[in-house]
């Protein structure tokens, strides 16, 4: 992958996608010990960077030959957005083959570009392989998602765009699956700039491109289990790996909770929606999974298309790791007056109710006893440790739920 196949892929966008800002937020910053920046591909048109790689393909083949035949692509969501967005604009029929387990709102969005939408499989792999026989079957010429120079070179435009904003950027943070973005961002930064440090990030439970890395072998995953859709690929690319391997200087994993919760902090803070392939990054760098003290670096918010439904599952699951909600049980007699008891011990340390379920059915309560399954909203951590003190003061033998 040379610069010149990145700068090409710019002449080919420019006019055709945003230049998405470069922005920065003290709160972040302060979580990660560093003078952090979002590139902020959430803003891009069909709502991720996938249309930069898709774009500069389907352009490089309408130069090669004229006029396009039908196209075929897999994705997970935004890969299909951003080809069947392209190839609108220049004329040309796509199928796009879609896990079934797509959130609608991708889906939906993929169809409204104009493209014929095609549910098969559990995971990315498996559309994978339904669309090579549909490629087969028909002739039509497969746009792969992220193995393919054209698609890398498209998506390493990032980088240029990263560099003319932030000139002295320190480190660069890349959320990875299948590897299109990781690696043509780091082979773009690293021919530019070599001091600058490039870290990809994988949710833990599709981590391939992480064990690759660390071995220089290719890697597959037997199974993946994530939130973060997007990302969830079992067997990352042969041209990504040797890039990444050659270019980056680390990879790390984002466990869904820590997603879950930059997405809810992301939402509050910024007033910004992204998916949670996309907060993978920004998730490394609050957490401190990488050291960033001191430094000037960017996290790219890859994508925002993220289902209205699924939010609300988000938020909670937010929620829940920061400490602001709270599940627990306890045991109490099942006598008038008892819930009104526990009730205003509640009240008084200033937590507000959720939830209440009292439950008199369970086999092996003791006769009089009846458990009560609790979810209250607390001011965080120390406030719901309180919660549980001032329930054990008053005799309350209390099982938190996670």
């Amino acid at each position: 992958m040379q610069l010149k196949d990145i700068e090409l892929a710019a002449s080919r966008l420019r006019g055709t996608i945003h230049e998405t800002p470069v922005t920065t937020s003290r709160t972040f910053s302060e979580m990660a010990g560093a003078e952090l920046f979002l590139k902020c591909e959430n803003l891009q048109k069909t709502g991720s960077f996938k249309v930069r790689g898709a774009y500069n393909k389907i352009a490089a083949l309408a130069r090669e030959q004229g006029s396009l035949p039908m196209l075929i692509a897999s994705s997970a969501g935004n890969h299909a957005q951003g080809v069947a967005y392209a190839a609108r604009a220049m004329g040309a029929q796509a199928t796009i083959v879609m896990p079934r387990t797509t959130p609608i709102a991708k889906v939906s969005a993929t169809e409204g570009y104009g493209a014929k939408v095609v549910l098969a499989g559990d995971y990315y792999d498996e559309a994978y392989a339904h669309a090579l026989q549909i490629q087969e079957e028909t002739g039509a010429l497969f746009i792969h998602p992220f193995d393919d120079a054209d698609v890398i070179a498209g998506q390493g435009t990032i980088s240029l765009e990263i560099l003319r904003a932030l000139p002295t950027v320190d480190a660069v943070l890349v959320p990875a699956g299948g590897g299109g973005l990781l690696a043509g961002m780091a082979a773009c930064i690293k021919q530019i700039n070599p001091r600058v440090r490039i870290i990809g990030v994988q949710a833990a439970g599709a981590d391939a491109l992480v064990r690759s890395f660390r071995t220089r072998q290719e890697v597959s995953c037997d199974s993946v289990y994530t939130i973060a859709d997007g990302i969830a690929v079992k067997k990352p690319g042969t041209l990504t790996s040797s890039l990444i391997w050659e270019y980056v200087d680390e990879m790390v994993t984002v466990t869904d909770n820590e997603i879950a919760s930059t997405i809810l902090m992301l939402l509050e803070r910024n007033k910004m929606v992204v998916e949670p392939a996309g907060a993978a990054a920004l998730a490394a760098a609050i957490n401190r999974v990488v050291d960033l003290a001191g430094k000037r670096a960017v996290c790219v918010l890859s994508g925002g298309n993220i289902d209205v439904g699924f939010i609300h599952r988000i938020v909670e699951k937010g929620l829940i790791t920061r400490g602001r909600r709270i599940k627990f049980s306890t045991i109490m007699r099942d006598v008038p007056g008892s819930l009104n008891t526990f009730s205003s011990i509640v009240a008084q340390c200033g937590a507000n109710f959720i939830m209440v379920q009292h439950d008199r059915l369970s086999a092996d309560l003791p006769l009089g006893d009846s458990i009560l399954h609790v979810a209250c909203e607390v001011g965080g951590w120390e406030h719901g440790q309180e919660l549980i003190r001032r329930l054990e003061d008053h005799g309350y033998q209390v099982k938190v739920e996670s």
